[in-house]
């Protein structure tokens, strides 16, 4: 794999990998106040749990056209490709996607290194779409379709840097980032957003929360989520390490954002009306970094080191 994706690492050469050694000097608590506590010297999957997680890389190995994704059973025997995916100097765990390179799909118009989260952990017999043991629904489906799912509401929780975003490109794409996501059947009830505009210090993070019908619903966090946004004093500076939890109960989506020495910043989202209820819903969380940038310098790219990642479900 490592000789397949030469293209590729020479459009990387040009990035910094200042993702190394945020946390080195600091001591970072997870979303629970508990000490972080990482081996520099492991892999992503010998400091992170990711038995439940498969990742899709920016890669084309057997040239299909489509972005490579790594299995479960793959990923969790201790994968890591640099610069796109790997353990920083202080334990982190990186994941970078530059403007140029293959897509999950066709009709996707952007780049990512991301998690998705994989319940059956390895079974190959379950399937990975549809209601099954693999991923989870909301408790406000039918009885029957949450006893064939793998679990039921959910939280992940997530302690990150963002370290790069890209700086060229259209104004209304350049400095976007998505750290973290609900998907479900085909719309997402969640996506959270970092951005920093090229002139900004500081960035903004926001969320977006797709109904199956109607418009989206877009609620700004910290700073604003505009293209012309004015440096925001309280926003988040790349390599400041904070954290997030996205939590589901019922049709109640709770998105929190976590700093050390700043109070939480919440945002509730009734999802009463969104369709979710209906029994062909099923949910995976997603994480890592999905640039939404396809206008800008093919070496440009987007970068985060996460430095916690867990995921949870009520039993069905």
């Amino acid at each position: 794999m490592l000789v397949s994706i030469k293209t590729l690492l020479s459009l990387l050469l040009l990035i910094t990998l200042t993702g190394q050694s945020y946390a080195e000097s600091n001591e970072l608590r997870n979303t629970r106040g508990e000490i972080i506590k990482l081996d520099p010297s492991l892999t992503p999957a010998k400091n992170f749990d990711l038995s439940q997680w498969s990742i899709s890389l920016p890669v084309d190995t057997n040239k299909d056209g489509i972005a490579d994704n790594i299995p479960e059973n793959y990923l969790s025997k201790g994968l890591t490709i640099a610069p796109i995916f790997y353990t920083a100097k202080d334990g982190g765990m990186v994941f970078t996607a530059p403007i140029d390179g293959p897509k999950t799909s066709k009709n996707t118009k952007y780049t990512r290194t991301e998690l998705r989260e994989m319940l059956r952990a390895g079974n190959l017999r379950i399937k990975t779409k549809g209601i099954s043991k693999n991923n989870w629904v909301f408790s406000t489906v039918k009885r029957s379709v949450r006893k064939k799912s793998g679990g039921v509401d959910g939280t992940l929780d997530a302690t990150l840097a963002v370290n790069h975003v890209t700086t060229t490109g259209d104004e209304k794409q350049v400095g976007r980032v998505i750290i973290g996501q609900i998907h479900a059947k085909d719309d997402e009830p969640v996506r959270l957003y970092y951005r920093k505009l090229p002139n900004n210090e500081r960035g903004a993070i926001y969320m977006a929360h797709e109904p199956l019908t109607g418009d989206e619903q877009w609620y700004d966090l910290i700073g604003s989520r505009a293209s012309n946004a004015k440096d925001d004093p309280d926003g988040v500076l790349l390599n400041e390490v904070f954290s997030y939890r996205i939590h589901v109960d019922g049709n109640l989506l709770t998105v929190t954002i976590m700093r050390p020495g700043k109070a939480d910043v919440v945002q509730e989202v009734d999802m009463s009306e969104s369709g979710y209820h209906k029994s062909d819903q099923y949910m995976y969380f997603k994480a890592g970094v999905y640039n939404q940038n396809n206008t800008g310098d093919k070496t440009d790219y987007v970068q985060a080191t996460f430095y916690q990642l867990e995921n949870s479900h009520k039993k069905r």
